[in-house]
């Protein structure tokens, strides 16, 4: 290896060097193949015993409709937080979900409603585990590597999504479904085990907020006077409603229009993951990130899309797929960056969680939505109405944000007053 390499892959990976950080980035890598394990199965499990995209669309709300109802009030808590300490309490809860969906797919004919109960109760666990875990990242590092450790932590998610959707594939068809639950249910034993070992003392903490009346209102108007906040979140929610509800969309898409199976899916959906993970490791060496790298990414991810839409067959797919994977990862890292970087420490568990209310939260609104489309007018439609919304939400932030420059140069910013 030539020292220009050697160098490149220091800068790139800068962020293990520092313990906690890596602690935190193997368990979450071993627990995060676990989830896509649950997620996968999930999906298909609902797909083999009704055979409908509605039923697939309903799962997905279901998953997500907690972090809808209660994501501000989490991200709250996580504000108020021991952020080690509470993941350590959700990642128990998340492992005892995960067995109780292991016991149920182990029947002969586990009733769909109670999977959608189980996989409500993970949405709980989403709620808690998003805002903490991620503003846990920030705080595990100097504010020079924050880039770097989101990048890397992107990275890490979209290995997972390589590695664990083809496990599930590989499961589902030779031992079922059941043990694509217990498996997930296992792997919390590694984020667990590297959250105990972490060193409390090594931490950056930011300052933990008081109890007090208010508090989450409080957040929602810092983000409004902030462009920089506001602006990346507005095209997460058009873009998390429509685009990103790939659970829903690509099962459909690659069975019924390009003719695969559910091992076809899998394999698509890690063919995708592999791009996600070469766009994560080409943004880990940036040190900064503002509203045009959103926007950009956003249109890249739409553009990607609606090719993908008019794809005649499933071989040229798959390159396709590493394409829309390097875009979307390339917007959920500069939209998840800005995010963590721009907020005030005394607000960031909010935003957080705001962020992910309008990302997660909407798909429960998206997905029974993307369902109905692609059951009526085939799945082509629904990937054509993602890609449609990515360029919309990218139209929107070129918009907004030469706006918010005009205004800023007519006038003075606004600053927040405290709040008794």
């Amino acid at each position: 290896m030539t020292e220009r390499a050697r160098a490149l892959t220091r800068e790139t990976f800068r962020s293990l060097g520092v313990r906690n950080f890596r602690l935190f980035f193997l368990g979450q890598l071993v627990s995060q193949v676990g989830n896509w394990l649950t997620l996968i199965g999930q999906t298909l499990l609902v797909l083999h015993l009704t055979d409908s995209g509605v039923a697939v669309g309903l799962l997905t709300a279901f998953q997500f409709v907690p972090v809808l109802l209660i994501g501000a009030w989490a991200g709250l808590v996580a504000d108020r937080s021991d952020k080690r300490r509470l993941l350590l309490g959700v990642q128990v809860f998340a492992m005892v979900q995960s067995f109780v969906l292991a016991a149920l797919a182990f029947t002969d004919s586990p009733p769909v409603a109670a999977i959608y109960a189980v996989a409500a109760f993970g949405g709980v666990a989403m709620a808690f585990d998003n805002p903490a875990r991620r503003s846990l990242v920030v705080e595990l590092v100097e504010a020079d590597d924050v880039p770097n450790a989101v990048s890397l932590n992107s990275a890490l998610m979209t290995s997972a999504r390589v590695v664990g959707p083809a496990l599930a594939g590989l499961l589902i068809t030779t031992v079922g479904f059941g043990w694509c639950f217990a498996l997930d249910g296992l792997s919390y034993v590694a984020v667990i085990a590297a959250l105990v070992r972490m060193d409390p003392r090594r931490i950056r903490r930011g300052p933990v907020t008081d109890r007090g009346k208010g508090q989450v209102r409080e957040g929602l108007r810092y983000v409004r006077r902030v462009p920089e906040l506001w602006i990346p979140l507005a095209m997460m929610a058009i873009v998390g409603t429509l685009a990103f509800n790939f659970q829903v969309v690509m099962p459909l898409f690659v069975t019924r229009d390009l003719g695969g199976d559910a091992s076809t899916f899998t394999w698509f959906f890690s063919v995708v993951s592999v791009g996600s993970l070469v766009g994560a490791l080409a943004t880990a060496r940036r040190r900064s990130t503002g509203v045009r790298d959103v926007v950009v990414t956003s249109g890249a991810f739409g553009a990607s899309m609606l090719v993908l839409a008019v794809t005649p067959h499933l071989a040229l797919a798959f390159p396709v797929g590493v394409v829309i994977g390097v875009a979307s990862i390339g917007f959920m890292v500069s939209s998840t960056a800005i995010v963590q970087l721009r907020a005030d420490p005394v607000m960031r568990g909010r935003v957080l969680a705001l962020q992910a209310i309008v990302f997660l939260g909407s798909t429960p609104i998206g997905g029974p939505i993307l369902g109905w489309v692609s059951e009526a007018f085939g799945a082509r439609v629904g990937v054509a109405v993602g890609g449609a919304a990515a360029l919309a939400a990218a139209a929107f932030g070129a918009v907004a944000a030469r706006r918010s420059r005009a205004a800023e140069r007519s006038g003075p910013v606004p600053v927040l007053e405290p709040v008794a």
